[in-house]
């Protein structure tokens, strides 16, 4: 019987431990939305762990778009942007999302698309072609003296 009582303590001492790290977990892992399009995406990577996890994820991903300023020591992370990806050959738009985070990834289908991305009223345009297995990627980098305000999803 005494030594039930150490084992006990292991085993809530075990459990509180594996309920803390899953909630870390949930902290950096962003939720997955899906647009009207009827396409899942996550958008995240606004701190240290939350980009680890964005990384170590995106290559399960068909698409990822990544979003910058442009600055002297270099590239500072963009949010607040409107993504819109249209087939190139119809025209017809495939996605259309808010990225409230620098990093986007989209499950696209097969195919090739233009991306409109879209900050403070300046639109750069990419192209990608998705093929199945392979993740396509478009950065975007804003010039530095573009003022960036507070938007919502609303803005969209």
């Amino acid at each position: 019987m005494k030594n039930s009582a150490p084992r006990w303590r292991n085993l809530v001492l075990a459990a509180a431990l594996c309920g803390a790290a899953a909630g870390a977990h949930a902290l950096v892992s962003p939720p997955i939305r899906t647009t009207a399009q009827g396409i899942e995406y996550m958008c995240g990577g606004s701190g240290a762990q939350e980009a680890a996890f964005m990384d170590m994820v995106a290559p399960q991903w068909a698409a990822r778009f990544q979003f910058a300023v442009n600055q002297a020591s270099g590239h500072a992370a963009a949010a607040g942007v409107k993504v819109r990806v249209r087939n190139t050959y119809t025209g017809e738009t495939s996605f259309e999302a808010f990225a409230d985070s620098p990093t986007l990834l989209a499950r696209l289908a097969p195919g090739s698309y233009t991306v409109e991305a879209t900050l403070d009223g300046l639109t750069l345009i990419d192209t990608i072609s998705v093929v199945a297995g392979q993740m396509a990627l478009a950065r975007f980098v804003w010039p530095s003296n573009l003022s960036t305000p507070v938007q919502t999803q609303a803005a969209l």
